[in-house]
């Protein structure tokens, strides 16, 4: 078992499946934008701690 019940092979699969769909490049440009986004929201959270 995987992440929450999904076997690797599935994963896998999906991941081959959002390549051929999406293309590398486009994936790439949306890992970025996910990190920063990511990155923002927590330094929101720690600005609005202190």
């Amino acid at each position: 078992m995987g992440i929450s019940g999904i076997s690797m092979g599935s994963l896998v699969l999906i991941f081959l499946i959002a390549v051929m769909l999406f293309g590398t490049e486009k994936l790439k440009d949306l890992g970025a934008d996910l990190g920063e986004a990511i990155k923002s929201f927590k330094k929101a959270i720690d600005d609005n701690d202190k």
